[in-house]
């Protein structure tokens, strides 16, 4: 049975436990940052004596909250309170407890005790518990920031649980800065009531939420575990990191969250098994979601390259030759006609499609719509676009801008880069062909027309070939994995 984890996304009111009129407190953090990004539920800081902190009424007891008005606890007080301050929060009407504290299971045989009772307590009274020892929550349609760092990320498809805090803000530094954005994230702690688990399968029920991403150090119960993410992932894409897969890492963790984690091998042919995609490091794993989150998925894996220049085309080539999931198709007779009729004599007649500064203003979007609606193409990786805007990017920081009738060439150059990337949206949401586009640009110069046009689709530029293709097996294999379960 999928647990009720609606009060601690969509909280009707928070209290606030702990607070302090010290910025660097985590009860202060927590405040501000619930205040300041737009939560519009009741508020209630509660800390050791009453007054005011930003503009907010200060409460000297928990039990000077108004019955029923808050479904939401964020604890940030010492271990030796918290149990006598969950039994009250109860009583008010409490559902969900956010335990901020540390000092539980991570922290030795004492610590492990005391996790033990609030786990007996969250039993005994039928609250669900997150952490301790988390970094806090973050629900991006609540506009609800209840975490103990920044940042805060743009609104989006993707949600999050991690048992470290840490990656947590990582996944959300990734979300703004590629523009692709999270619906829901949680710092699961020690993961002492409430375990990855759980959240996978809520995630999987929430409308919010197309995907999920997962840090893991540790389960319990590795079957378990295994066999309820199997059912997620058949509802929808599961992108996994595991930490703790050698003996230092092993060590690590258990000092991190207290997780006994298990062995590398074992954990990624159970997660194979459980259709979980299993990313190696945190920036792919996010490139992974954001993949899943706006790209449709393809029947196969015949994968076509679009390149107006031979070396990328090459490159490609062979990542896609060395990826078991990928197959670099010979061009089918009737789209090599279509193209000869497009392009001059010394195009590359070949898979990748090598343009050879042979295109036109209308050159590109006209290939993207062909191919996408080719039905022996499952998958197109675009690789070159982005020169144009760079080269008016120079033009303008040159010192004969706009004279000389530059003004006039550097808008065009533009206006072309944003055809470019819109072409590539619109061809795959027409088609429902994944077009995935990569350019070193989207690192190097994000402000590119181009790349900024793919951002503002919502879309994900990748900033090499290699990481278009890692991301594109990655959607092959899910979707594989999918059919054969059905």
């Amino acid at each position: 049975m999928v647990r009720n984890l609606l009060p601690l996304f969509e909280p009707r009111g928070i209290v606030i436990a702990g607070v302090s009129s010290h910025p660097g407190k985590f009860g202060f953090v927590v405040l501000h940052n619930i205040l300041s990004c737009g939560y519009e539920g009741n508020v209630f800081a509660v800390g050791r004596e009453s007054g005011e902190l930003l503009n907010q009424p200060v409460l000297s007891s928990i039990k000077d909250v108004p019955e029923g008005s808050a479904d939401l606890l964020i604890v940030c007080t010492p271990v030796e309170a918290n149990e006598e301050l969950i039994r009250s929060a109860a009583q008010l009407g409490i559902k969900a407890v956010f335990m901020v504290t540390g000092g539980y299971s991570e922290a030795g045989e004492k610590g492990k005790e005391a996790e033990n009772r609030i786990v007996s307590l969250s039993n005994e009274l039928g609250l669900v518990i997150a952490g301790p020892n988390g970094q806090g929550i973050v629900s991006t349609p609540a506009n609800l920031c209840a975490q103990i760092v920044a940042p805060y990320p743009p609104k989006g498809r993707i949600s999050v649980a991690s048992q470290s805090g840490n990656f947590v803000s990582a996944f959300q530094n990734y979300a703004n800065q590629y523009g692709v954005g999270i619906s829901r994230a949680v710092s699961a702690g020690n993961a002492a009531d409430t375990s990855i688990a759980d959240y996978l399968e809520w995630f999987a029920d929430d409308e919010e939420t197309d995907v999920a991403l997962c840090y893991v150090e540790g389960v319990k119960n590795g079957r378990e575990f295994f066999e309820r993410i199997k059912n997620v992932t058949k509802k929808m894409p599961v992108i996994m990191v595991k930490g703790g897969s050698t003996s230092g890492g092993q060590r690590a963790a258990a000092s991190h969250t207290g997780s006994l984690a298990s062995d590398g091998r074992v954990f990624e042919g159970m997660a194979r098994q459980a259709g979980i995609t299993h990313a190696r490091t945190i920036e792919s794993a996010f490139e992974a979601a954001a993949t899943f989150a706006t790209q449709p998925l393809p029947s196969g894996g015949d994968t076509l390259v679009l390149t107006t220049a031979g070396g990328w085309g090459v490159i490609t080539a062979d990542a896609i030759t060395n990826h078991r999931d990928l197959n670099l198709i010979s061009l089918p007779e009737d789209l090599m006609n279509s193209i000869n009729e497009m392009l001059p004599p010394r195009w590359s007649r070949n898979n990748p499609v090598d343009l050879a500064g042979g295109e036109t203003r209308d050159t590109i979007p006209d290939l993207l719509e062909i191919a996408a609606s080719h039905p022996s193409i499952d998958a197109i990786i675009q690789l070159g676009l982005g020169i144009q805007g760079n080269t008016a990017s120079l033009t303008r920081s040159g010192p004969f801008y706009p004279d000389h009738g530059l003004e006039r060439i550097v808008d065009f150059h533009e206006r072309q880069e944003k055809r470019y990337a819109d072409a590539t949206v619109e061809a795959s949401q027409r088609h429902g062909t994944p077009v995935l586009v990569a350019s070193e640009l989207a690192t190097a110069d994000p402000m590119n027309p181009m790349v900024a046009a793919i951002r503002e689709s919502g879309k994900l530029c990748y900033a090499s070939a290699d990481r278009a293709v890692e991301s594109l097996g990655h959607l092959v294999r899910y979707s594989h994995w999918l059919s054969i379960q059905q």
